[in-house]
């Protein structure tokens, strides 16, 4: 017979969350779109089936886009995934650098 040490919550699931690496890649990002005057405020979710890093352009709107980590689409097409404001995906894959790119093409004005 095998003796398990208690859970300190039992009745509490995992979530899924960012991780220091993944969070410091979004608020990189973040930090730039800031100061550039794009975006103003941002919120996370960590759920038991996926982890979102919502930004938004004032707080009290929608969220303009959302950075969605799927471990269960980890095998198919990729875990990562920026949604837009209408729910249309704009980017998915394994790598989060590669996703975020989309989202970094914001940034790129001509100058006049």
């Amino acid at each position: 017979m095998t003796i398990h040490p208690p859970t300190p919550f039992p009745n509490i699931a995992e979530q899924v969350a960012f991780d220091r690496r993944e969070m410091m890649d979004i608020l990189t990002l973040y930090g730039r779109m800031v100061a550039a005057g794009e975006w103003r405020d941002y919120g996370i979710s960590t759920l038991r089936d996926c982890a979102i890093f919502s930004v938004f352009r004032r707080t009290a709107e929608n969220p303009l886009y959302r950075i969605e980590k799927h471990p269960r689409l980890r095998g198919r097409q990729g875990m990562y995934s920026v949604v837009g404001m209408d729910g249309q995906i704009l980017k998915r894959g394994h790598d989060l650098k590669t996703v975020l790119r989309v989202l970094e093409r914001k940034l790129i004005r001509a100058v006049n």
